[in-house]
C-alpha cells in the first residue's frame, strides 16, 4: 500500500463521497418545501416523510457492516451507489405521499449502505499510522457536501425548477458510481468467524461503548442542524444559512491538523479540547443577538465537531480487527442516526416548553456529559482493547 494518504485511490473514493453528500443536502432544505406546495402535505406529514430517510438508513446499516465483512466492499459499494442514483429519478414519479414515502424510505436505505461502506472503505486505503489524519480528510469531503449541497440544490432549483434538481442529483450519483469502480480496492479475507447471519454479527461489541458516547454527544448536533435557521429568523439574521458555510469553515481548519495530533498523540486531549469547544460554543449561541455571536459560535462549533466525528471514528476503527471493519463502522454510524433523531426531537421538545437558547443551553450540558463519559468510561475501554 501506498504510505501517503493521498494516492488515486484516496483521491477517488473521497470525490465520490463529496458527490452523494452534495446531492443529499441538496434536497434537505429544498424537498420539504416541494412535498408541503406541491403534494399538499401537512408539516407532520412532511416531518414523517423526511424522517424515512434516516429511518430506512438505520435499518440497513448493520446489515450492510455484515455484508461488507463477509462478501467484501466493491460490488456492495457500487451498487449502492447506482441504486442511489437512479432513486433520485424515483422523485420525478413520486406524484403521492404514500409514493414519496416509498423513495424517501428506498433512497435512505442506499444512503446508510453507501456511506458504511465508504467510510469502511476509506480505513482499508489509508495507512494505520496515519489513520486519523485520513479519516479527517475524508470526512471533510462529508462536512463539504453539507455546506455546499444546499447551495447547488438552490442554485439548480432556481434555473431548472425541481425536475432540473432531481436529475441533477441522479447525475451526481452515477459519476461517484464510475469514480468507485476505478478505486483499486485491497483485497479481502473473510473471517471465519463471521460467516452467519447473527445478531452478534452485525455490530461490533467492542465499539458499543464509543457509538453510545458519539450517540450522547450528537444529540447536540441534530439539534443544531434542525433549529438554527428557525433561530437565526427569530434574532434577525437575514441568512440563517450562511451558517453552515461559515461551521464548514471550523471544521476545515480544525481537520487539517487535529489528525495528525490524533496518530501521534492519541485522543485523550484532542477531545478534551473539541467538547470543550462545544460546551463554550451552544452557550455563545444561545446569547447571541446579532451576526457576531451568531457566526462567531458556527466557527467554534464548526471546530468542535470537526474533530470530534473522525477522532471517534479513528478509535473504533483502532480496536476493531480489520475483518470487523464493516461492523465496527455500520455500529458508530447507527449511534449517529439515532442520537441525530434524538437531538432533533429533545431540541423540539425544549424549544417548544421553554425557547431555543433554552435547547442549546441543555445541548452545552449534554456536551458536558459526553466529555465525562468519555474521560471515565471511554478512554479507559479504548485503551484496553488498542493494539
Amino acid at each position: 500500500m501506498n504510505q501517503k494518504v493521498w494516492n488515486k485511490d484516496f483521491a477517488l473514493l473521497t470525490l465520490s463521497n463529496f458527490l452523494i453528500c452534495a446531492s443529499y443536502y441538496s434536497l434537505v432544505s429544498t424537498l420539504p418545501v416541494y412535498v408541503s406546495r406541491d403534494l399538499l402535505a401537512t408539516d407532520s406529514v412532511v416531518g414523517l416523510i423526511m424522517a424515512a430517510y434516516t429511518v430506512s438508513a438505520v435499518l440497513i446499516r448493520p446489515l450492510t457492516g455484515f455484508g461488507l465483512d463477509k462478501l467484501g466492499r466493491k460490488s456492495i459499494f457500487i451498487v449502492s451507489l447506482i441504486a442511489y442514483a437512479v432513486i433520485f429519478g424515483g422523485y420525478l414519479f413520486a406524484v403521492t405521499i404514500a409514493l414519496m414515502f416509498l423513495v424517501r424510505f428506498l433512497h435512505g436505505m442506499t444512503w446508510g449502505m453507501a456511506t458504511t461502506s465508504n467510510s469502511t472503505i476509506a480505513v482499508d486505503l489509508i495507512p494505520t499510522d496515519k489513520r486519523g489524519e485520513g479519516i479527517g480528510y475524508f470526512g471533510l469531503s462529508t462536512t463539504l457536501g453539507m455546506a455546499l449541497g444546499p447551495v447547488f440544490g438552490s442554485l439548480i432549483y432556481q434555473q431548472w425548477g425541481y425536475t432540473g434538481m432531481f436529475l441533477a442529483g441522479l447525475i451526481m450519483g452515477l459519476v461517484s458510481g464510475v469514480m468507485a469502480s476505478l478505486i483499486h480496492y485491497p483485497r479481502h479475507v473473510v473471517p471465519k468467524e463471521n460467516t452467519e447471519l447473527r445478531w452478534k454479527n452485525l455490530f461490533e461489541s467492542r465499539t458499543f461503548i464509543p457509538a453510545l458516547n458519539i450517540l450522547l454527544i450528537i444529540t447536540t448536533y441534530g439539534g443544531l442542524v434542525s433549529f438554527i435557521a428557525l433561530y437565526g429568523h427569530q434574532i434577525g439574521i437575514a441568512n440563517p444559512s450562511i451558517f453552515f458555510l461559515v461551521y464548514a469553515a471550523g471544521v476545515a481548519i480544525a481537520r487539517f491538523s487535529s489528525g495528525r495530533v490524533m496518530d501521534k498523540n492519541g485522543p485523550k486531549y484532542i477531545l478534551i479540547v473539541c467538547l470543550s469547544l462545544l460546551i463554550t460554543g451552544f452557550p455563545l449561541l444561545a446569547l447571541a443577538n446579532g451576526p457576531v455571536g451568531f457566526y462567531g459560535s458556527a466557527i467554534i462549533l464548526g471546530m468542535g465537531n470537526g474533530v470530534m466525528w473522525p477522532t471517534f471514528q479513528t478509535m473504533v476503527n483502532n480496536i476493531a480487527a480489520p475483518g470487523r471493519r464493516g461492523a465496527a463502522n455500520s455500529t458508530l454510524f447507527t449511534a449517529l442516526d439515532i442520537g441525530m433523531g434524538l437531538g432533533m426531537v429533545l431540541v423540539g421538545i425544549i424549544s417548544q416548553y421553554a425557547s431555543i437558547p433554552a435547547a442549546f443551553i441543555v445541548c452545552s450540558g449534554m456536551a458536558a456529559t459526553g466529555l465525562i463519559l468519555f474521560l471515565t468510561v471511554t478512554l479507559p475501554h479504548y485503551s484496553k482493547h488498542l493494539g
